[in-house]
């Protein structure tokens, strides 16, 4: 039984590949979507919207960046939790994105253990209703 659905969104195919193989290998069911608008896309089909219980999510992505991403998913699915993963760290931009609701920010390359314990920590927190 998966430990709970995760969508990874990240226009970088191979930090997709490694976040991906690291939360399999933790027994998460993971979705992958290269960038803001497919992992939009993606959340509305099928039930997605109601079974994923966290969105890694890249800032600098072409299309829809991270930023209205976030907008998106606070304003039509306030419940997921959300984590900003980037590689370019910026200290103003993190205490933004946690000021919306953005649950933690973690900096590329993510440490197997660091990724894994914001994970846990977060899914099993289950989701924010009632916001």
């Amino acid at each position: 039984m998966p430990k709970g659905r995760i969508l990874v969104i990240d226009d970088e195919e191979d930090v997709r590949e490694v976040l991906k193989l690291h939360l399999e290998g933790a027994g998460y069911n993971v979705l992958e979507a290269e960038n803001g608008e497919d992992g939009i896309n993606i959340l509305q089909s099928e039930d997605n919207m109601i079974n994923v219980g966290l969105v890694l999510c890249d800032i600098r992505m072409p299309k829809v960046n991270g930023v209205e991403c976030v907008d998106f998913l606070r304003k039509e699915a306030p419940g997921i939790p959300v984590v900003m993963v980037t590689g370019y760290p910026d200290t103003e931009m993190a205490t933004a994105f946690l000021k919306k609701g953005v649950k933690d920010y973690l900096v590329k390359p993510v440490e197997k253990e660091k990724l894994l314990s914001v994970v846990d920590k977060i899914v099993s927190a289950g989701k924010d209703i009632g916001l």
